[in-house]
């Protein structure tokens, strides 16, 4: 099967729906399909970067704000002639922008099945940036998005839910996968908790993520201090980049912000912690829950999205009422004070994820893509 993977956000780019899609289209090939990229060139990329897929790049702007990132231009004509020429089986669009809606324009003229991604709340978002008054319009254009395709992938039961009972149709799951060999407690690093000032058995909280404003921050800086009060020597690591850090940098000075990160380096950030803080009510899934289990270390997050999906188990992590700040730094702090309970779960959240491999994942998505063919072509 030939697969046509359309998304406006592609690594090297941080952030959880380019590393979700590049290890859909990884998994993809894999089991020997072939797949096209369509994406907008990055900044300073050469046109000649070779990724492994056939890929396509087309002209794109600046997010604002996210200067890092990228929308993708439109590209109706050009995708029509590419596509006439050498047709598609199906055809993928994980994101909203300019380029995913001409995606799905040139994919319903020429009858090619496709679905997409429901990976972002940008409705969320609008609240966050000043223009809460854009959500419900906002909302209504994500809905209007996704009904031109066969079928939305949403990561959660959950998100299944709300969107069928907010009027999109066809909305199926696809689970998402972690790479427990990558993520992996074994990369615990005391060199690496050395260079952040931890030399006894202080607890480390650390968080992995963009910082934005959406990303409710400030609620884990809160839990941090809390746990600070009963535990001086308690440090707290910050992993990402994004608009949120020089002001974050700025007023918390004691505070370890290490940038972006990646591959073991990131595996080795991961497993030398104590305690992972994700305070974000923003999310479809939030990959990094996974990638924190994964590496053994005990999650406090707000019950929805992967949380929900994943911390099933008593001792598999600590999952907050959605939206009680208060109860999330009076969990945090209860959790440092704990450390055998802390060892118990990190034993349980990595047992709890052992099983969600990559390459199930793939296998599905193969599945669904080949399932909208067939009747495409009934």
């Amino acid at each position: 099967m030939r697969v046509a993977i359309v998304t406006e956000t592609w690594p090297p780019e941080i952030n959880g729906v380019a590393l979700t899609v590049h290890a859909l289209a990884s998994g993809l090939h894999a089991l020997g399909h072939e797949v096209e990229v369509i994406r907008p060139q990055q900044a300073d990329e050469s046109k000649t970067r070779d990724d492994g897929f056939d890929t396509l790049l087309v002209g794109g702007g600046a997010l604002p704000r996210y200067p890092s990132l990228r929308f993708g231009l439109p590209s109706p004509w050009l995708l029509s002639r590419r596509w006439r020429a050498r047709r598609p089986d199906a055809l993928y669009v994980a994101t909203e922008g300019p380029l995913g809606h001409s995606a799905l324009g040139a994919a319903r003229r020429l009858g090619i099945p496709a679905c997409t991604g429901f990976h972002t709340r940008f409705d969320d978002f609008a609240r966050h940036y000043g223009l809460g008054w854009l959500t419900p319009l906002v909302f209504a254009g994500m809905r209007r998005f996704h009904n031109r395709a066969g079928a939305t992938l949403v990561p959660t039961l959950e998100l299944a839910s709300f969107l069928g009972s907010n009027g999109f149709r066809h909305v199926r799951v696809l689970r998402r996968a972690v790479d427990t060999t990558q993520f992996n407690p074994a990369h615990r690093d005391e060199a690496l908790r050395r260079a952040w000032g931890v030399f006894d058995d202080s607890p480390v909280v650390i968080h992995v993520g963009r910082l934005a404003a959406e990303k409710n921050l400030d609620v884990a800086v809160a839990a941090f201090r809390a746990i600070q009060q009963r535990h001086p020597l308690a440090r707290m690591v910050i992993v990402g980049d994004g608009p949120e850090r020089a002001r974050l940098a700025a007023e918390h000075g004691d505070i370890v912000f290490t940038g972006a990160r990646r591959g073991e380096d990131l595996a080795r950030h991961y497993a030398s912690g104590d305690l992972f803080l994700f305070p974000s009510v923003t999310e479809t899934f939030g990959n990094v829950t996974l990638e924190a289990m994964a590496s053994g270390v005990p999650v406090v997050a707000f019950d929805y999205g992967a949380a929900r999906e994943h911390i099933t188990g008593p001792g598999d992590g600590v999952r907050v009422p959605f939206g009680d700040d208060e109860a999330f730094v009076r969990m945090a702090a209860a959790l440092a004070d704990a450390p055998q309970r802390r060892e118990l779960m990190r034993r349980r959240a990595r047992a709890a994820v052992e099983d969600l491999h990559p390459g199930s994942v793939a296998a599905a998505f193969a599945d669904v893509l080949a399932d909208l063919a067939l009747r495409k072509a009934a």
